[in-house]
């Protein structure tokens, strides 16, 4: 099995679209397939993380980069 990963650029949407986008993102994703997203949103640094939690997936890497909010999850179920 080959684990996908998928990117989603959401650089410019202003919240609630960067959560919607990932939760749309994620739900068309398999077991350990990974979704990379890239925002621009602060609200993001706390509305993405809770969104994963409550999804039940996980967060393998967040991190401020050059201006840009960038989430490394894997699909969990």
């Amino acid at each position: 099995m080959t684990d996908r990963v998928k990117e989603l650029d959401l650089k410019g949407l202003r919240c609630p679209l960067p959560v919607l986008h990932t939760r749309k993102a994620l739900a068309r994703l398999a077991a350990g397939d990974r979704l990379i997203v890239v925002c621009t949103d602060p609200l993001a640094k706390i509305d993405i993380p809770h969104l994963i939690h409550e999804m039940g997936d996980r967060l393998e890497d967040s991190r401020a980069e050059d201006g840009f909010f960038i989430f490394e999850i894997v699909r969990e179920g």
